[in-house]
């Protein structure tokens, strides 16, 4: 039994698909089962080794049901060895641990450990070695990542949600990490514009919404700088030069449960791990003549006014503090007067005639005549790119939209008591449609022109859209922003790459593969 351990002779290659030919043949032990373990590009594979039946009963074969890994599913693979307390190099070599990736239920991942031992060095460190050059043929896992811990968010556990969750999972991977723990706002995008951006294969922001929005914004403001475009009004914006990873340690971790269908660390650093890249939609926020912020969603009004009052009072608990600032701005609820222009999203038909075509394409374009406008008193307007999941909205503030259709969904809520706002605010929280109410009016739109409209004299202390030091709020994915008097916002297609899955895709399986 031992001789047949050390021996790992090459397959012969069977006729089959591409990336199933076996690359090597062995024995290992896997659950203190000896087997028989196949390695292809696409799988591993082992089945025990039963002793043959005296009696020549075949029945005992069929018993050595055969296990499989699928290699996409595997993240690192490590020698294992014996070593005493305080060794940190060599030791008795026990065989190889390969560790992977798994679908648990609720959308969440986690990672599995699978032993193959064998004492053989010459056998391991083949098999070893087939083994990385596999992993390394994935493309999309970082190899380096910039990373961007919040120490504030939320109970201030980003830290430790850093270094004992993701940190050494990273490490498992080989992944190599340089870490910024940001010491105030703005910090994150002061380092992105200096950094060595090329010297990394993404960027991870470990905190909430408002940390992650700020490190998008940093990423396409450096992506505008280092294409030479002017920052100061952006009209075409270039894409990301590296993707996104969101690793949730806010309240709501809007973005997190958009990509992931979950709040759980371990599953957004599994989904980074695993190169699982997605492409979003990213708005741009702007005066006439100025670029304010690069973002997924915004709310201005209720929404924006509530998010004003919790940063006044940074000195509660998050929870208290966003909790105080619900009631109150609820309890003084008023309507904004306003104006929305907006340009709906145009779906071309087919046409047979390329003229025709183009000339559908110009229209589409430039055609002042689409745009349409609505006035009024609107308790909040949303504008989102994305669906925003979240916890307390597990269909989503914008469920219509998706992350990269090139669409933005306008939801106006008009004036209307405060007993008939509570029941649509609840909606957010069941089944029901959370729109279903006749002063809520949805659009899909491609860009939306915002503007206030403020009274002046004596009737200028009715302008409720002002906060105390005279400007307009804005709600940008968590963060707030204190804007002008007109925003325009523009949707722009898979301007960035986030590391996760579209959650339309999200499937709850539970996988049968065992972990030994």
């Amino acid at each position: 039994q031992e001789r047949r351990r050390r021996v790992a002779p090459l397959a012969a290659a069977p006729p089959g698909r591409a990336g199933d030919e076996p690359l090597l043949r062995g024995i290992f032990e896997i659950g203190k089962r000896s087997c028989d373990v196949v390695l292809s590009a696409r799988r591993l594979r082992w089945s025990p080794i039963l002793p043959e039946s005296p009696t020549g009963d075949s029945s005992v074969a069929l018993q050595a049901q055969e296990e499989i890994i699928e290699m996409k599913d595997v993240f690192s693979v490590k020698l294992k060895r014996r070593r005493f307390a305080g060794q940190k190099k060599g030791g008795t070599l026990l065989g190889i641990t390969i560790f992977k990736c798994l679908n648990k239920e609720e959308n969440k991942l986690t990672d599995c450990a699978i032993h193959l031992n064998n004492l053989s060095e010459d056998h391991c460190q083949s098999w070893f070695r087939h083994l990385k050059e596999i992993l390394n043929g994935f493309q999309n896992r970082p190899k380096s990542l910039k990373v961007f811990v919040n120490p504030s968010s939320h109970k201030r556990e980003a830290t430790n949600i850093y270094y004992e969750k993701v940190a050494p999972l990273f490490k498992l991977a080989d992944i190599k990490t340089d870490v910024t723990v940001t010491e105030y706002e703005g910090h994150a995008l002061s380092v992105l514009k200096e950094c060595e951006l090329q010297a990394f294969d993404g960027v991870v922001c470990v905190g909430g919404d408002g940390s992650v929005s700020e490190v998008a914004h940093g990423l396409l403001l450096r992506a505008q700088i280092d294409a030479g475009q002017d920052t100061e009004y952006v009209s075409k914006p270039v894409r990301a030069p590296v993707p996104l990873g969101v690793i949730p340690a806010g309240t709501t971790n809007i973005l997190a449960h958009t990509l992931y269908g979950i709040k759980h660390a371990v599953t957004a650093t599994l989904h980074i791990v695993m190169g699982h890249i997605q492409a979003v939609d990213v708005c741009t926020f702007s005066t006439p003549s100025k670029l304010l912020r690069f973002g997924f969603s915004a709310m201005c009004g209720f929404g924006a006014r509530a998010l004003a009052l919790a940063e006044k009072h940074r000195w509660m608990p998050s929870s208290q503090r966003k909790e105080f600032a619900f009631i109150k701005t609820l309890a003084d609820l008023k309507p904004e007067e306003c104006e929305l222009s907006f340009l709906p999203l145009q779906i071309p038909q087919e046409d047979t005639h390329e003229k025709d075509r183009k000339k559908k394409e110009r229209t589409k374009k430039g055609s002042k005549d689409q745009w349409q406008k609505i006035q009024g008193h609107f308790l909040n307007v949303s504008i989102m790119a994305i669906p925003c999941l979240c916890s307390m909205a597990p269909r989503g503030l914008a469920p219509n939209t998706r992350l990269n259709n090139g669409s933005m969904a306008l939801i106006v809520v008009q004036n209307t008591s405060r007993t008939e706002f509570i029941k649509h605010l609840k909606r957010y929280t069941s089944a029901k449609n959370q729109f279903n109410f006749p002063f809520i009016e949805t659009y899909t739109v491609q860009e939306v022109k915002v503007q206030p409209r403020l009274r002046s004299g004596p009737d200028a202390k009715e302008n409720v859209c002002l906060d105390a030091e005279g400007s307009y709020p804005w709600n940008i994915d968590g963060d707030l922003m204190k804007g002008a008097s007109e925003v325009h916002v523009r949707v722009h297609p898979q301007l960035i790459d986030l590391y996760g899955v579209n959650t339309d895709d999200l499937e709850s399986s539970q996988v049968t593969c065992n972990c030994i």
